[in-house]
């Protein structure tokens, strides 16, 4: 966008209505990506399904339950179509991920100057392997909420010694297990969002330290919030790593802090020394 050029725009200011334009062009960009990815996973579905399935069959062995599975005849014939259809745009979600988290932050941070476009750089290297890792830790978290959560199955048979079934509503399973991931996708992502809005100047290091209490009782909000079953142990796996990410980044931030107040002292005092007969680079 001819806008967005310092070129053009050296200032990099935009009206209302630019902005406006601009976030739906991101929005498209991003929605696009989510769809190119979405065809990709209905292509691999089978794979894809036996992952997000794959607790139940843990659960079944430690448990030695009967039957555990899901039940895709709950909602009629359109059933098997539509959980396809839901995994395969949810797995889009997490295969465009670079490129939905690239445009998030543009259209935040937009009219970077040449130190700030190295920060996005930096953002989009520890964003993405960041929001990568929490996927990829939600599946050990899943496992442990679905044993806590189907161990309570009995292990004896019926009155007439028929094996006991265990068939859970597979809309229902998918749409925890989808939002279990994507919960911890996007905690996986507070320090990057952090640091990232430390060096805008948004978020100083000492105001982030100061606030720890605030910002725990908002991750346990979140928490509570975003996990998918009511036992304690979900939301504990999700809370605990953000609050040792907040730290962290609450470290990382404070250490930035301090380096950027030694550039700009060392550069105060050098134009401080200049001769009053001595004309000045500024």
């Amino acid at each position: 966008m001819a806008l967005l050029r310092r070129k053009d725009n050296p200032e990099a200011r935009m009206s209302l209505g630019d902005h406006f334009r601009e976030f739906r062009r991101r929005a498209l960009i991003a929605a696009i990506a989510i769809v190119i990815g979405a065809i990709v996973a209905w292509i691999y579905y089978d794979t894809i399904y036996g992952w997000v399935e794959s607790p139940l069959r843990t659960v079944q062995a430690r448990h030695h339950l009967s039957v555990v599975g899901l039940n895709f005849g709950n909602g009629g014939v359109t059933e098997p179509f539509s959980i396809k259809l839901k995994i395969s745009l949810w797995s889009g979600v997490i295969l465009a991920s670079p490129i939905w988290l690239w445009e998030i932050w543009a259209f935040l941070a937009p009219g970077l100057t040449k130190k700030e476009k190295r920060i996005s750089v930096a953002f989009m290297a520890a964003a993405v392997p960041l929001f990568a890792l929490g996927c990829y830790v939600s599946h050990f978290a899943i496992t442990n909420a679905v044993d806590f959560l189907m161990g309570s199955t009995p292990q004896v048979k019926g009155a007439d010694h028929t094996p006991i079934y265990n068939l859970t509503d597979a809309q229902k399973y998918v749409s925890f297990v989808t939002k279990f991931i994507v919960a911890f996708g996007l905690a996986f992502l507070l320090p990057v969002f952090l640091v990232g809005l430390n060096q805008i100047r948004v978020f100083p290091g000492r105001v982030m330290l100061k606030g720890w209490r605030v910002a725990v009782m908002i991750i346990a909000v979140f928490s509570a919030v975003m996990s998918p079953s009511p036992d304690a142990w979900s939301m504990l796996a999700l809370m605990v790593p953000m609050i040792i990410l907040y730290f962290s980044a609450c470290i990382v931030c404070l250490y930035l802090d301090r380096r950027r107040a030694g550039r700009e002292e060392k550069a105060r005092s050098e134009w401080l020394d200049i001769p009053d007969d001595e004309k000045s680079q500024l």
